[in-house]
């Protein structure tokens, strides 16, 4: 995590705050920075019906239920080679498949076997395998599952929210996009005032709450400072 905070101090640098106009990132040769938008998704997330479906990995603890048969249903959890043992079906491959996907194999399997007409139904109960990292200004830092759809404001509950000296103007996320490292500088601020929405956060992507130096020594000062009506976001150039 100490990286992300290394790579923040080199490649961004924001403008100040005080009466001058909103946070801006400087070009300082080593970011690219592109024109004001969202920060896409990554190219891995699976998208079914305008919502992130998670795929299942090692570790992951999954719902069976087999409809009619309360005796092939069951929580099961993935081992370390990613595959689960159910009844009759056997040991089944579940990485890189989502749980419609995998309650299809499922039945499949069960139908090889002579069940008669199987409806298999999988969720996922509780995943170490897609996590999100929260670094920086959080009361607790640390790495955390994602279940379900994670938000920012979401992600950062999950480390029991930001500090008293969390720069909430400064908050980055950085994300891996078909293959090349980005950024984005949100305004927590506002984002709960609703400037703009609270973005989706995916599995692998890294939140950093900035540290304000100047709210330790200043702190009637920065309730002045102008918000970021606009998420700003960069792509990340090699050294």
């Amino acid at each position: 995590m100490k990286v992300f905070s290394r790579v923040l101090g080199a490649f961004i640098a924001i403008a100040s705050l005080g009466n001058c106009a909103a946070p801006r990132l400087i070009d300082t040769g080593r970011v690219g920075i592109a024109a004001p938008q969202s920060l896409p998704p990554p190219t891995i997330a699976d998208q079914a019906g305008g919502q992130r479906v998670h795929l299942i990995g090692p570790f992951d603890k999954i719902s069976v239920e087999v409809l009619g048969l309360p005796e092939l249903s069951r929580q099961v959890q993935a081992d370390a080679s990613g595959h689960v043992s159910l009844p009759i079906a056997g040991s089944v491959d579940v990485t890189g498949q989502n749980p419609e996907q995998l309650a299809r194999i499922i039945e499949q399997r069960l139908a090889a076997r002579y069940v008669r007409d199987p409806q298999v139904t999988v969720g996922i109960v509780e995943t170490v395998s897609q996590t999100v990292t929260v670094d920086g200004e959080v009361r607790q830092p640390g790495i955390y599952p994602v279940a379900g759809r994670m938000t920012l404001m979401r992600a950062i509950a999950r480390a029991q929210g930001s500090t008293e000296f969390a720069r909430t103007t400064h908050i980055v996320v950085f994300r891996t996009v078909a293959g090349r490292p980005m950024a984005a500088l949100y305004d927590l601020r506002a984002i709960r005032l609703g400037a703009y929405e609270d973005p989706e956060i995916y599995p692998n992507d890294t939140i950093v709450v900035g540290e304000s130096t100047a709210r330790r020594i200043f702190p009637q000062l920065l309730q002045a400072a102008t918000l970021l009506i606009t998420p700003l976001v960069t792509v990340l150039n090699n050294p």
